[in-house]
Parts: structure tokens; C-alpha cells; sequence
């Protein structure tokens, strides 16, 4: 059994939670969402408390007890608080700046990048080196981060590009000359 199938979920205040024959809606102040969910998987929904079990023993159910409740449990968390991915641009040259809600990247090519924000995602700019994206759907702020990212996918020689704050690329040694000859 899945230790994280088994924990309970509590629902915070303001966030209703509602189940139809194969899906969950969560609304909360941030939005709404909702999500498929696996026949195999049941749930108890008391108070402030979701719980989820095995319904049906198949083969897959094991493997799908815990991801139910961890999507359910992101979607609770992301209509309620909601999720964020920070960005950072290294390089001579290299920034971003806001153009209404979208997004311009000057990365060294001939022509600027532009970028569109998606329904559900706001861009925040520190400076012009550094890029928040927040958002209430987890999948979706991660997926827009990554294709920005890979824009321009930071370099092992010098370490330019655009990389997660936090993120460390790992450096590599440039060709040497040969001496002696």
C-alpha cells in the first residue's frame, strides 16, 4: 500500500471539494479545476477530510492509489494558495521584460522571443535577469517554465542561458592548447 494514499487531506477553508461519477472539481479562490479520476480509486469525504482507498483490486490500482491523492491533493493546494517557478537569465545581453501580461526575451539571437502568457498564468519581473511565473495548476505553471527554459537551455562552458533559480550547471573545462610541440 502507498504511505501517501493513505494520509489524509484537510480542505481549508473556502475550498469546496465535489466528486461526479469519474471526476473532481476544486474551487477555491484562485480558481477552479478539474480532474479524471481512476475507477479503481474510491474516496470518503467527511468534514474537512478527504481520504482515499482501493475500490477494486487490479493490477494497476496499487500504482494509482497514491497519484489520485497527490493530484487531488495539488489541486487543493493550488486553488487555495497556489504554485510558483522562478526563472533566472545569465548571460551578456540576456534579459527579459514585460510587454502587458506576455513576455519579451532578448537571448543573443537576430530577433526577440515573445513569449504569451497562458489563461491561469501571470508573469512577475524582478529587475530584468530574473522571471516568477505563478499560477494555480501545478502541471500548467511547470509546463509553461520548462518551455521557457528551453528557449535558450543553460550551457555547460559558460553558464549562460536560463536556468531555475537554485538550479547548478555543471561546468566543464574548455579545450587547452597543446604545449611543447
Amino acid at each position: 500500500m502507498s504511505r501517501i494514499g493513505k494520509k489524509p487531506i484537510t480542505i481549508p477553508t473556502g475550498v469546496s471539494v465535489s466528486f461526479s461519477q469519474d471526476a473532481v472539481k476544486v474551487s477555491g479562490p484562485l480558481g477552479n479545476l478539474e480532474s479524471k479520476l481512476r475507477p479503481e480509486i474510491g474516496h470518503n469525504l467527511d468534514n474537512n477530510s478527504l481520504t482515499f482507498f482501493i475500490k477494486d483490486e487490479t493490477k494497476d490500482s496499487k500504482a494509482y492509489f497514491g497519484l489520485v491523492r497527490s493530484l487531488v491533493n495539488n489541486m487543493i493546494e493550488g486553488v487555495s494558495k497556489g504554485f510558483e517557478k522562478k526563472l533566472e537569465l545569465e548571460g551578456v545581453g540576456y534579459r527579459v521584460v514585460m510587454a502587458g501580461s506576455d513576455l519579451v526575451f532578448k537571448l543573443g539571437f537576430s530577433h526577440d522571443v515573445n513569449v504569451k502568457a497562458p489563461q491561469g498564468i501571470k508573469f512577475e519581473v524582478e529587475g530584468n535577469t530574473k522571471l516568477t511565473i505563478k499560477g494555480f495548476d501545478k502541471y500548467l505553471v511547470g509546463q509553461v517554465a520548462s518551455n521557457i527554459r528551453k528557449l535558450k537551455k543553460p550551457e555547460p562552458y559558460k553558464g549562460k542561458g536560463i536556468k531555475y533559480a537554485g538550479e547548478v550547471v555543471r561546468r566543464k573545462v574548455g579545450k587547452s592548447t597543446a604545449k611543447g610541440k
